[in-house]
């Protein structure tokens, strides 16, 4: 004799697991999300940004360089040291591209971290060295690298594990940087030199605001303490004070998370929203801000399925991110590492 509803039972769980491994691929979680998965079997990718025709450029840690449009062409291996948490870092395109085919990297080498400009034609060619003996470590390399809305080059470097260093403003070590496309620094620098603030740990993630064009930046804490800041020229961020007991001299975060672990990476604004890539979080992160873009409104999680985020950008109506579960730390799941497409 049948039982109809054994059957009807097995069909809803057949169902019911179809859906979900669905749409961990390709749906939207639950809400109106659009989630499209772009790469796959990626090995730690890190930066990314788009070139003017809407390629994207992406780099992965041990050193390589690549385009995508329909699929993924390597356009550059570069010589890098691969230690823990240092390589080949962040990426960005000049904003003159179509004239000049400059694509900037942030890279570690055997005896520092190095800032350099290459020649994108068919491959990348012609480095020219614009920063070099940034302070190297196998952990708080910084990495990240953006034009900001004033065209300077701004780079985030770590404190390279020499807490000190990051108050010390002669050092490159523990500073958000700001220099010109030639590899000089910016001339109205807070104090004659490349630094524009200091007293950072291991800053991954700046972005600047749409209508307000002001600076932001995350930086990871030593066990918690995790911040988000609103970067000011000549700003003192704290480090080695954590930002729970930070002195009364220093720039306090508009976020020091203080109950939880996020390991905040890359930062992007969508839809006049800041959204954070959490690393040991396991989530990409939405920030709410005030109409001044200073104080926070509402946070929630956005995404918390999809393992270790290194980096979220912004482009033409979507944000894309990329996963880190084969960087050392995370867990590895089938496809990873990946590069996916959203929009919220």
């Amino acid at each position: 004799m049948v039982n109809y509803k054994v059957i009807v039972f097995l069909i809803v769980v057949v169902v019911s697991l179809f859906l979900i491994f669905y749409y961990s691929r390709n749906g939207d979680n639950g809400d109106d999300s659009e989630i499209e998965i772009l790469i796959e079997n990626l090995d730690t990718p890190w930066g990314l940004d788009f070139l003017p025709d809407g390629r994207m450029i992406f780099t992965e840690r041990g050193g390589k360089v690549s385009i995508f449009d329909d699929g993924v062409k390597v356009v550059g291996n570069i010589d890098v040291s691969e230690v823990s948490e240092s390589g080949l870092l962040g990426i960005v395109i000049d904003p003159e591209f179509s004239k000049n085919k400059f694509v900037y990297v942030y890279y570690t080498h055997d005896n520092g971290n190095r800032v350099s400009r290459f020649v994108l034609n068919e491959k990348l060619e012609n480095e020219f060295i614009l920063l070099d003996d940034i302070p190297n470590a196998r952990f708080h390399d910084g990495g990240r690298i953006k034009f900001g809305p004033d065209k300077k080059l701004y780079i985030t470097t770590g404190d390279a594990t020499v807490p000190s260093s990051a108050q010390d403003i002669n050092s490159l070590a523990g500073k958000i940087l700001r220099m010109e496309k030639d590899g000089s620094a910016a001339e109205d620098n807070p104090f004659g030199n490349y630094v524009y603030s200091y007293g950072h740990r291991n800053p991954q993630g700046i972005a600047w605001h749409a209508v307000t064009n002001k600076l932001y930046a995350s930086e990871h804490g030593p066990t918690r303490n995790d911040e988000i800041n609103l970067i000011i020229k000549g700003g003192n961020y704290g480090w080695p004070e954590e930002c729970s007991q930070q002195s009364e001299n220093t720039k306090k975060p508009i976020r020091c998370y203080t109950e939880f672990t996020l390991a905040p990476s890359g930062i992007a604004f969508y839809n006049n929203a800041l959204y954070v890539a959490g690393l040991r979080g396991n989530q990409l992160r939405k920030i709410e801000l005030d109409k001044d873009s200073e104080k926070i409104l509402n946070e929630e999680e956005v995404f918390n399925y999809l393992g270790r985020i290194r980096d979220v950008v912004e482009h033409e109506g979507y944000l894309y991110i990329a996963t880190n579960n084969r960087d050392g730390r995370g867990v590895p799941r089938e496809g990873d590492d990946k590069i996916i497409k959203l929009k919220i």
